[in-house]
């Protein structure tokens, strides 16, 4: 999938764990090979490994992600997060749905003794949004992944909300005023927050739908070869809200790796827009998208923030999120670039 691996004994706890816990899930008895952890994962612990069954080998991925214990003023609650079975369930309905998303083997359970999470079928490809929007040999896939982008985003915003009765619903005004929440809980005071949060207030998208969202729909979460998207991953802030989210997100700066175009570093919106509604997701006012991708900016600043503090008081997994916390002040910059521009 792109990412760096680290060999696990195929003695170890959990690869013996795991060769129960599939043989029981299968229905039949498997053996458990090539079992690696993947690194570059920022808020899960991801295994590849192939499952044997007689003659069949089934290249498969493990994810686990385990509820964080929040302090019960923490305004990180307000926030749309999913774990375990209702991650895995919403994919499920977006694979239905016609999503490229990876097909959901098994849900773990308490009995397992692995944690919260699930497997799936593997998807290989690039993962590393970088590399995506640089290599030659994605050349010919670039060309059409803003369009992609849109007709994917068009079948995710058409999934049923009574297909996932689990998330939750978050308005655009939701969103900002958690974030704030999240500024203030953590005690930071800062004239370019600030400046951020009072254009956001005031440009609140005042007749916004309410679809299924991604929340996370970003170069860096595709599976990508030659041909294009694969998979669609990292579904666990999946929520009903403003489908406009997803595409302003997709458009934020930081997602672009490097690219110079604004969808992904690898597209243009006007392509964007166009696929989706010819896909049937509705008609885009880009100014509404525009509030989305210039709010994503203060948003990724926050998650920053969040991130990093959750590393310094124990709550962040491995040193990487102490590294994303050092870098809120380049999405601010990027915020500021878009809304101010030089005149």
């Amino acid at each position: 999938m792109g990412r760096g691996e680290d060999r696990v004994s195929p003695n170890g706890e959990i690869a013996q764990k795991l060769q129960a816990a599939v043989s029981r899930h299968l229905g039949r008895a498997t053996e458990i090979d090539e079992l690696s952890r993947l690194t570059g994962g920022a808020t899960k612990t991801t295994w590849r490994f192939d499952a044997i069954a007689g003659a069949e080998r089934l290249p498969l991925i493990l994810q686990l992600s385990e509820p964080v214990e929040l302090a019960p003023d923490d305004p990180a609650r307000r926030q749309p997060r999913l774990y375990g079975a209702g991650d895995a369930g919403i994919m499920m309905a977006a694979e239905r749905a016609g999503v490229p998303a990876p097909h959901v083997r098994m849900v773990l359970e308490e009995a397992d003794g692995l944690g919260t999470g699930f497997v799936t079928d593997r998807v290989e490809g690039e993962v590393l949004g970088r590399k995506i929007v640089s290599e030659p040999r994605f050349a010919e896939a670039r060309r059409g992944m803003a369009a992609q982008c849109g007709k994917i985003l068009a079948r995710i915003h058409a999934i049923e909300p009574a297909a996932v009765p689990f998330v939750t619903c978050h308005s655009p005004a939701d969103f900002v005023s958690s974030y704030r929440a999240v500024a203030d809980y953590h005690g930071l005071r800062h004239p370019a927050v600030e400046l951020c949060f009072r254009w956001a207030e005031a440009h609140l998208p005042q007749r916004a739908r309410t679809t299924v969202v991604h929340g996370d729909f970003r170069n860096g979460n595709f599976i990508v070869d030659e041909s294009g998207i694969r998979a669609v991953l990292d579904w666990e802030i999946g929520h009903l809200g403003d489908p406009m989210f997803d595409l302003g997100w997709v458009c934020v700066r930081t997602w672009r790796f490097g690219g110079a175009q604004p969808v992904g570093g690898f597209g243009e919106r006007e392509e964007l827009f166009r696929a989706y509604e010819e896909a049937g997701g509705g008609p885009v006012d880009p100014e509404h998208v525009f509030f989305w991708e210039a709010f994503g900016c203060l948003r990724w600043a926050l998650i920053c923030l969040q991130k990093g503090q959750a590393y310094r008081h124990g709550g962040g997994i491995e040193v990487e999120g102490l590294a994303i916390g050092r870098r809120m002040e380049e999405p601010l910059h990027d915020f500021l670039t878009l809304v101010f521009p030089k005149r």
